[in-house]
């Protein structure tokens, strides 16, 4: 769908919240969550009976091939509590129990990369607490050593993890790019939604193959 064709579109353009940001001069792709735990029938955040989630890695994989071709920096991130009592989770915890999925050691397997999805030797990866990949972590710190202005952005949950990291790419200073990637919702729902649309994932699969790094 294309951002003129969205039902709120022209309320945005009257609001005066229709302008572009544009790409930077040095993109990263931002890896946010994926774990085994979206796409698993045993665990309670499965989404992979909804047909636009049981897609996205595929997508998502198109995307980090295409990072790697193009030299583009990639970044894994994904919730990691290591105390036996949650602790660490703080109240998020209290909010959402079923955070214990992603606890180290749990012996489950589904706090683990989807299989073909994992970082490679020499790609950063930075655990997190909380939603934003930004909250509590050195991400901002990485990205300014590499030089970094702009953030492509996709994973697990559009109305969560995914929405609390855009917010805070912005509010750093740098250009998320993530409207057009394969986020979506954790929940299988009627608002469930796949925004890995093929013609702008080949948009961004073209930005990142010729990106000069």
């Amino acid at each position: 769908m294309a951002p003129k064709d969205h039902g709120d579109h022209d309320n945005y353009v009257k609001s005066g919240f229709a302008g572009k940001m544009g790409w930077g001069k040095r993109p990263a792709l931002l890896l946010i969550d994926v774990c085994n735990a979206y796409w698993n029938k045993d665990s309670p955040l499965d989404t992979s009976s909804n047909p636009a989630s049981a897609a996205a890695p595929a997508s998502i994989g198109r995307l980090v091939d295409a990072a790697r071709e193009g030299k583009v920096p990639l970044i894994w991130t994904r919730v990691e509590y290591t105390e036996p009592d949650m602790s660490d989770a703080g109240v998020f915890f209290c909010k959402a129990p079923l955070l214990k999925v992603f606890q180290k050691g749990n012996e489950t397997g589904l706090e683990s990369w989807v299989p073909g999805l994992e970082p490679r030797e020499g790609e950063l990866v930075i655990p997190k607490r909380y939603p934003s990949a930004f909250f509590a972590t050195d991400l901002n710190t990485r990205l300014q050593l590499k030089g970094i202005d702009t953030l492509v952005i996709c994973g697990v949950s559009t109305s969560g993890c995914v929405r609390a990291t855009t917010l805070d790419t912005m509010c750093f200073g740098y250009r998320p790019m993530v409207r057009l990637l394969g986020g979506f919702m954790s929940r299988v729902t009627n608002g469930s939604r796949s925004l890995a649309r093929p013609a702008v994932i080949d948009h961004l699969l073209c930005m990142m193959r010729t990106s000069l790094i």
